[in-house]
Formats: structure tokens, C-alpha cells, sequence
């Protein structure tokens, strides 16, 4: 009788087991799913980080371009501050000096 009960237990905690994994699986293809049913932006992207630099241990300083504007945004690590917005001057081009 000892090893019945046992076989049991067994075969229950293995059950237990399957159903956890079971579940685990069907909510991860959800979610896979549903992110796939997101809105997807066309075009050219509207945010984008154009540099960055550290200015102490948990500062930073980023030059953003959010569409049509430049902003210099200060980060800590509870906060964002913007310090500076103006239009953005389009793509950068070297002039080439001939001597």
C-alpha cells in the first residue's frame, strides 16, 4: 500500500507539473500573438538618439531628433529633463577645403 500511495503522489505532482508547463506555454504564444497585432510606423523613424555623453556616474547628456526638432534632454536615473529644444538643421555635410 506504501508504494501506491507513492506511485500516486508521483503521478499527481507529475500532472501538477505538466499543467504549470502547459499553461506557461499557451501564455507565452499569447503574448507572441498579441505583439504581433501592434501597430507597426511606417516611414522614416520619429525618434532617434543622435549622441549621448556621460557626465557623471548616473548622468548623461542626448541629443535627440523627435521629427522635425532637436532636443537636448539631461538623464539621471530617475529622471529626464529636456534642456533645450530648436528646428533641426537637416543632414550635416562636410565642406571639402581645396589648397
Amino acid at each position: 500500500m506504501g508504494t501506491a500511495a507513492t506511485s500516486i503522489d508521483w503521478l499527481r505532482i507529475s500532472a501538477s507539473m505538466l499543467l504549470v508547463l502547459g499553461l506557461l506555454a499557451a501564455l507565452l504564444w499569447t503574448l507572441k500573438r498579441m505583439k504581433g497585432l501592434q501597430i507597426q510606423h511606417k516611414g522614416p523613424p520619429m525618434l532617434q538618439v543622435l549622441e549621448t555623453i556621460s557626465v557623471g556616474p548616473r548622468q548623461k547628456m542626448a541629443l535627440v531628433r523627435v521629427g522635425a526638432h532637436q532636443v537636448l534632454v539631461g538623464m539621471t536615473a530617475s529622471q529626464f529633463t529636456a534642456l533645450g529644444q530648436w528646428d533641426d538643421p537637416g543632414p550635416q555635410q562636410e565642406t571639402v577645403r581645396e589648397n
